[in-house]
């Protein structure tokens, strides 16, 4: 095993690598030299996306095929899981959709795990699990009262894999990812969700003129320009985490749960005066009323994942974060 390719040609399955963040674990496991295997059913993530290793496409709603899925790559040790509907919205006007791709589609994949040698499992899960607190920065002992469907589900798969991995042995790392933001250095891969519920490609596409003015929900909050501030980590830095989880499990790791931030907070004007600097283009805004649930601030302590894992972002800075976006956006304009 060489050292700068610490995953040796090895076979990992990416369940949704076909998504932003997914294809973006899937070229940093590639880089370590691991083969990335894609599952992913397509709904929101994108064919296109999946250029280092084979695309099998497959619904993990449908538990037999989940399990077929799983049965041609029975060698397989290690899944990671970041399949899931997203968009808070609209799990709150259709919470069924939302348990029912979640939830169900996490059991039917530990069930297909526990039939193959897949024996641990590094999940995708949310600080929107946390819920509402003024206790920042967050630490992984906060308690997890979520609002939303969305943390509600990602809660109740938490609480699945740890119920497995105490019945069943199962090894997992859950990542708790604060605000996932940025683009591929290289520009290959970017964010490309339909609807687009994320601040900054909404405002780079504000900028560039292919949408309205920018709205910016709240601004008298208790923060220096009042307006909201948010951790964000560029998913480089949150692919990277991937890799640094795996070779922990690797190495005798059993279970735990880290969050994966900057411990840094960007209110959403700094994202606004730092994208008009990026791009040199201006971007009108125009204050709107504050969203229900949204809380001033929320950011991470990430200590406990630098102490288990070793993770610390590399690539996290705001305006690195707008570059590497813009990098990729602006090809809209072609």
């Amino acid at each position: 095993m060489s050292a700068d390719k610490p995953l040796n040609d090895r076979d990992i399955i990416v369940v949704g690598g076909a998504g932003y963040i997914g294809a973006h674990v899937c070229k940093t496991l590639s880089k370590y030299g691991a083969n990335p295997i894609t599952f992913d059913n397509l709904s929101s993530g994108h064919a296109h996306a999946v250029k280092w290793g084979p695309l099998e496409t497959v619904d993990l709603r449908d538990a037999g095929a989940t399990e077929a899925a799983f049965q041609r790559y029975a060698h397989v040790e290690t899944v990671i899981h970041l399949a899931s509907s997203i968009e808070v919205g609209i799990g709150e006007t259709h919470p069924a959709e939302f348990y029912q791709n979640n939830v169900l589609g996490a059991m039917n994949l530990l069930n297909a795990m526990r039939k193959t040698d897949a024996a641990q499992i590094i999940f995708s899960s949310t600080c929107a699990t946390y819920g509402e607190t003024d206790a920042m920065p967050l630490t992984e002992n906060q308690p997890q009262i979520p609002l939303s469907t969305y943390g509600k589900t990602k809660l109740a798969i938490e609480h699945m894999i740890e119920s497995y991995h105490k019945a069943y042995g199962l090894k997992y790392v859950t990542l708790r990812y604060f605000n996932a933001a940025g683009a591929d250095e290289a520009g290959e891969i970017g964010e490309e969700h339909d609807p687009e519920t994320h601040l900054i490609p909404i405002a780079l596409r504000s900028a560039m003129g292919l949408r309205g003015r920018m709205k910016i929900f709240g601004t008298d909050y208790d923060t220096p320009d009042g307006s909201c501030i948010r951790d964000y980590i560029h998913v480089s830095d949150i692919a990277l985490a991937h890799v640094k989880a795996l070779l922990a499990l690797d190495t005798g790791l059993a279970a735990t749960s880290l969050n994966i931030g900057t411990g840094n907070g960007v209110s959403n004007l700094e994202v606004l005066q730092t994208i008009e600097r990026v791009t040199g283009l201006p971007l009108p805004y125009d204050p709107a009323p504050r969203r229900g649930g949204d809380l001033s601030r929320l950011y991470a302590d990430g200590a406990k994942a630098k102490a288990i894992i070793g993770f610390e972002p590399q690539h996290s800075g705001i305006e690195t974060i707008i570059k590497t976006a813009w990098n990729f956006h602006k090809r809209e304009m072609d």
